[in-house]
């Protein structure tokens, strides 16, 4: 089997970090990623940061197709100002007149405490929607930085699977090849076989006054023989097993998401040699069908980690 590498295989298993500095601080990302039948991104960033997660997610899956990613930025400013949270002036002033307003008409005294403004977060305002244009660029070029390692990673992990299924699927082709060979080897021995069983039960059956045995009606054994043939041909199987691999060969090395249409593969792979298993009844050739399923499963476990 001619196996030609220009595909770019990922496995979903990879950890990226990046650290850099500018001029609103260092930047300290982080990302891990693992199994997952869909793409999950999970945040842990500075609470001024959340309303840019919308768009920074946008850039995740416009770079990963599968996976649980976990992303962490921790962001030591050196400019404080720049995410400083805003007083809602005129709706402290506001609170302040209303209570103000209520003193005079109790005839109580009032002097307000400012310090307890602090405490009444529906009066700061977020400082996220006014982040200098200049930091949120800054920042999504971090992301792009850190996304950019855990993709390596995930190219090299990637490439350590891609190598050891295709060992596997080399084995497989092999196999098949064997059974292919041994079924057409075996059908005219099946056959004289059979002649002899039948031609011994014959002789033991005596018949009629003299003894006479039954005598061998070969037409008819031949129409028997072929309905068995029949039952027991596993060709189309085999065809459609070496197709499977070879679709197999051409995914895992032309294509990047390759890992769920494998998966579905593998299942038709291992559907058709069930099937050949069932139908053929010899020792060696029930063998064969063992060490290709061995193999197929193997191979289905690596490819759970495959994006």
């Amino acid at each position: 089997m001619t196996i030609p590498v220009s595909g770019q295989v990922r496995s979903m298993t990879g950890f990226g970090s990046i650290s850099f500095q500018d001029d609103y601080g260092c930047q300290n990302w982080e990302v891990r990623t693992v199994n997952s039948r869909y793409l999950e991104v999970k945040w842990r960033i500075p609470g001024y940061c959340r309303r840019l997660e919308h768009a920074w997610e946008k850039v995740v899956r416009s770079r990963l197709a599968r996976g649980r990613v976990d992303i962490s930025l921790d962001l030591r400013l050196s400019r404080p100002d720049v995410v400083c949270p805003t007083l809602d002036i005129i709706q402290a002033q506001g609170i302040l007149n209303q209570i103000r307003e209520l003193a005079g008409k109790a005839d109580l005294p009032f002097q307000p405490d400012l310090n307890q403004l602090v405490h009444q977060t529906s009066l700061w305002r977020d400082p996220a929607g006014d982040l200098p244009k200049a930091m949120v660029q800054s920042l999504g070029t971090g992301l792009l930085m850190v996304l950019d390692d855990v993709q390596e990673f995930r190219s090299r992990e990637g490439c350590i699977l891609r190598d050891d299924i295709l060992a596997r699927l080399e084995r497989m082709q092999r196999i098949v090849t064997e059974i292919q060979e041994q079924v057409g080897q075996r059908a005219p021995r099946r056959l004289e076989m059979l002649r002899e069983r039948v031609n011994t039960l014959l002789q033991d059956i005596k018949i009629g006054s003299d003894g006479a045995s039954l005598v061998l009606d070969e037409p008819r054994l031949l129409q028997e023989i072929a309905l068995i043939a029949d039952r027991q041909d596993v060709s189309e199987e085999l065809t459609r097993l070496s197709a499977h691999l070879e679709e197999s060969v051409r995914i895992l090395t032309e294509l990047a998401d390759s890992g769920r249409r494998l998966d579905f593969l593998f299942q038709e792979c291992l559907r058709e040699i069930a099937t050949c298993g069932n139908k053929v009844q010899d020792a060696d050739l029930s063998r064969d069908v063992v060490a290709f399923k061995a193999e197929l499963e193997k191979c289905r476990e690596q490819v759970q980690n495959l994006e």
